[in-house]
């Protein structure tokens, strides 16, 4: 197991010192995951924590897309810490390699790293400020800016640079799961994504989105 690897800003592991990083990913086996490997289920009563150490999930409630977690990221905390049912299911966008934790294991782990409890507390809050926006920008924008809001946080925190300054999405997604995200039916995610590709800002293709000038697209998050 390597221990230089760089982890994506914003995710846990990036946020942790490596002695810490190594002693959490030594609390369980890191496992390959095939696209569409399911890492938890919602409704579940099973507690354990996984940090995904290659590829990217999706998480969703019912049918909706809700959130994307990539390498660096935790998912699951919140069933370890509260023993409540899964909230959501997530599963492998594409292949990659998952280190599952028994719950058992990780709150110790957090008694004994004071920096990794604080850590995941400052996650847990970020993604309930995430969420929080999200509701504000469903009420008071309009679909285009809520669209280009979307894409340009993905683009910056999951993409893959491309020549001249391009950036590709390092996860695939349909037309139904962005309209999830942005809160909005989709027909008009449809009619958003047009205008942003006329004004050359995005392309689409097999779920696959290009950002082709993403400081462009930024400014276009703007109402």
């Amino acid at each position: 197991m390597s221990t230089l690897e760089t982890w994506p800003r914003g995710s846990l592991l990036a946020a942790l010192a490596e002695p810490t990083v190594r002693a959490l990913l030594r609390l369980g086996p890191e496992q390959a995951m095939p696209t569409g490997g399911v890492l938890m289920r919602e409704g579940s009563a099973e507690s354990h924590v996984v940090v995904i150490r290659r590829g990217v999930a999706k998480v969703s409630a019912g049918k909706s897309l809700i959130s994307i977690r990539a390498a660096g990221d935790l998912v699951g905390e919140m069933a370890a810490l509260d023993g409540a049912p899964r909230c959501a299911t997530i599963t492998m966008s594409g292949p990659g390699s998952v280190v599952m934790i028994p719950a058992g294991r990780f709150t110790p782990f957090l008694a004994r790293h004071p920096d990794a409890a604080v850590a995941v507390a400052t996650m847990v809050a970020t993604r309930l400020r995430w969420a929080n926006r999200r509701q504000i920008d469903f009420t008071v924008y309009p679909i285009r800016v809520r669209v280009a809001r979307i894409l340009a946080e993905l683009a910056e925190q999951h993409g893959h640079p491309l020549s001249h300054g391009a950036v590709e999405l390092a996860v695939r997604l349909t037309q139904p799961e962005l309209a999830a995200l942005c809160g909005a039916a989709e027909g008009s995610v449809h009619k958003a994504l047009r205008e942003l590709r006329d004004a050359h800002l995005v392309s689409t293709r097999y779920g696959r989105i290009t950002v082709w000038d993403p400081q462009r697209l930024r400014a276009a998050t703007r109402p």
